[in-house]
C-alpha cells in the first residue's frame, strides 16, 4: 500500500491490480525528528525510512516507521516520546501466550528467551504516509504486546486472526543508528502542530483559556485555569473530564519555566503533585526540548533529583533486587502513588486520581524505579541534583531552596522528641512518674504534627 504525499490518495497493489482506496487520514505533524527518506545504519546494513503509520491508544500515541535495508530486508522503527525500538519479523516462534493472558511486569519465555511484558494494548491507526506492507485505513486496529529484556525488545502482534506475528529487535538511539536526513530543529518547530490548524497555544474547550502544548507528543492537557482534562492527541481537542473544584498547590518551579541545560532550552510543560499511602507528598516536573526529548525533575522533602525513562531495563528476577549490567540495586520501598494535583501537558493520559504501584531500588546515590499499572510497566533512573544546580538551570528568579530543604512538621517533631528523651534519660530511670509525663508530652507533640502534615498534603 502507498499513500500519496501530496493528495493523500491511498493506492493498494493486490497481485496484478492497482486499486484506489480513497483518501488516507493525514498523520499528525509531531516533534519526531524522523521523516520519510531518513536513512541510517544497523548491524552494518544501511536502511531508509519509506513509510509510517501513527497509532493512538487510550493513554497516548506513537509512530511506527517502516524501513527497508539495502539488502531488501525490512523492519519497523518504533518512535514513542523520544524512545526508539528497531524490530523485524521472525518466523517459527513457539509458546506464544494468548493476548488476554499477558500481564505487565510478569515474565514469559518465548522462543527460548525470558522477557518481561512491558505493555499490552489495543490501538487505532489514525494516519499513514509513504509505502506500507499491508492495508491500513479507517477502523484498522493493532492489538499488540511489547516485552523486554535488557535492551532486547519483542513485539507480539495479534491484529490478525490466527497465530500472532513476532517481531524481535532492541532499543536503540538515533545516534547509534547514525541517522541522516533527520528534520532540523527549525523544521520541527515550523511543522509541528500544523495539522488542521493546530498551533502550540491551545484554547481550552472547557473554559476558553490559552495553554501551551507540545503537538504530536502531548496527548493530555490538564487546564491550569479550570483543571478540565482535555484529550489533545487528535485533530480536535476534546474534554475528557469536566473541571472540578481543585485546591491550588504552591510549587517551587512554575509551569512554563525555562531551564538552560547543556546549552539547550528546556521548558516545564507539565507538573503534578503525588502522594503515597503514608501521606508523603512530592512534586514531579515534566521538561521537554524539541530534539533532546523529555526528562523529569523530582522535588521531595529530602531534595531534588533528575530522572529519565530507561532504554535498557534491569533484570528483576527477585522481589528484593534488580540487576542493571553488573550492578545490583537493592529494594527500598514498594508503595502506591496517587496523583493529587496536575496542570499542564503530558505525553500520556494523566489526571487527579491516576495511580501506579511504585517499586524503588538503590545503589549508592542512583535509584531505579518501576512504575506498574494494569496496562504497562516503565523503568526510570534518577540521580540527585543539588539545589544550587536547580537554581543555575532556572535562573535567579527561582528560589530552589524553598521546598527542597524544608522538613515536614512530623520530621521536626520526631527529632525534638529524641532530644527530650536524651536530656531526660537519667531522671526517667529514677522516677516512673516521669515516664508517664514524658509519654503524654510526646503524644501531644507527635500526633498534632502528624495531623498537620496530613492536612497540608491534601
Amino acid at each position: 500500500m502507498a499513500v500519496c504525499e501530496y493528495c493523500k490518495t491511498t493506492v493498494l497493489k493486490d497481485l496484478d491490480s492497482v486499486k484506489d482506496l480513497g483518501k488516507m487520514s493525514d498523520v499528525l505533524e509531531d516533534y519526531s525528528p524522523i521523516q520519510i527518506n531518513t536513512s541510517g545504519t544497523f548491524g552494518g546494513n544501511v536502511f531508509t525510512v519509506i513509510g509510517r503509520i501513527q497509532l493512538r491508544y487510550a493513554d497516548g500515541m506513537w509512530n511506527e516507521w517502516y524501513v527497508m535495508f539495502d539488502n531488501g530486508k525490512t523492519a519497523w522503527l518504533g518512535d514513542a516520546s523520544g524512545q526508539y525500538m528497531l524490530t523485524s519479523e521472525v518466523h517459527g516462534g513457539s509458546n506464544v501466550p494468548p493476548f488476554t493472558s499477558l500481564i505487565p511486569a510478569r515474565a514469559y519465555t518465548i522462543g527460548g528467551h525470558s522477557y518481561t511484558a512491558s505493555d499490552v494494548r489495543t490501538a487505532d491507526c489514525i494516519g499513514g504516509q509513504g509505502e506500507l506492507p499491508f492495508k491500513v485505513g479507517s477502523g484498522w486496529q493493532a492489538k499488540v504486546a511489547d516485552l523486554r529484556s535488557g535492551r532486547s525488545f519483542l513485539t507480539l502482534d495479534y491484529s490478525e486472526p490466527g497465530t500472532p506475528r513476532i517481531f524481535v529487535g532492541q532499543a536503540v538511539t538515533l545516534d547509534e543508528l547514525k541517522c541522516q536526513l533527520l528534520r532540523e530543529e527549525d523544521q520541527i518547530q515550523a511543522a509541528a502542530g500544523k495539522y488542521h490548524g493546530k498551533i502550540q497555544t491551545l484554547t481550552c474547550p472547557s473554559c476558553g483559556s490559552n495553554t501551551s502544548i507540545v503537538p504530536g507528543l502531548t496527548s493530555t492537557l490538564i487546564c491550569p485555569s479550570c483543571h478540565a482534562q482535555v484529550d489533545v492527541s487528535g485533530s480536535t481537542a476534546q474534554v475528557l473530564t469536566q473541571a472540578n473544584a481543585v485546591a491550588q498547590h504552591a510549587t517551587t518551579l512554575e509551569l512554563g519555566a525555562q531551564a538552560t541545560i547543556n546549552g539547550k532550552a528546556f521548558q516545564i510543560i507539565g507538573l503534578m503533585r503525588v502522594a503515597d499511602n503514608e501521606n508523603s507528598v512530592w512534586t514531579e516536573y515534566l521538561l521537554h526540548h524539541p530534539t533532546a526529548g523529555f526528562f523529569w525533575i523530582i522535588e521531595t522533602d529530602q531534595g531534588w533529583a533528575r530522572a529519565h525513562v530507561m532504554d535498557e531495563w534491569p533484570i528483576w528476577a527477585e522481589e528484593n533486587a534488580a540487576v542493571l549490567g553488573n550492578t545490583t540495586y537493592n529494594k527500598l520501598y514498594r508503595y502506591p502513588a496517587r496523583v493529587i494535583y496536575a496542570i499542564g501537558a503530558f505525553n500520556w493520559r494523566v489526571g487527579i486520581g491516576y495511580q501506579t504501584e511504585v517499586v524503588e531500588f538503590q545503589n549508592g546515590q542512583i535509584k531505579l524505579a518501576a512504575e506498574i499499572t494494569a496496562s504497562e510497566i516503565t523503568w526510570s533512573q534518577s540521580t540527585p541534583v543539588s539545589a544550587d544546580q536547580i537554581h543555575a538551570w532556572f535562573g535567579q528568579t527561582v528560589d530552589a531552596h524553598k521546598t527542597g530543604s524544608t522538613e515536614s512538621i512530623k520530621s521536626v517533631s520526631t527529632k525534638f522528641i529524641w532530644i527530650i528523651l536524651l536530656l531526660n534519660l537519667i531522671p526517667l530511670l529514677l522516677s516512673p512518674l516521669s515516664w508517664l509525663a514524658i509519654g503524654f508530652g510526646i503524644a501531644a507533640i507527635y500526633y498534632p504534627a502528624r495531623y498537620l502534615d496530613t492536612y497540608n498534603n491534601e
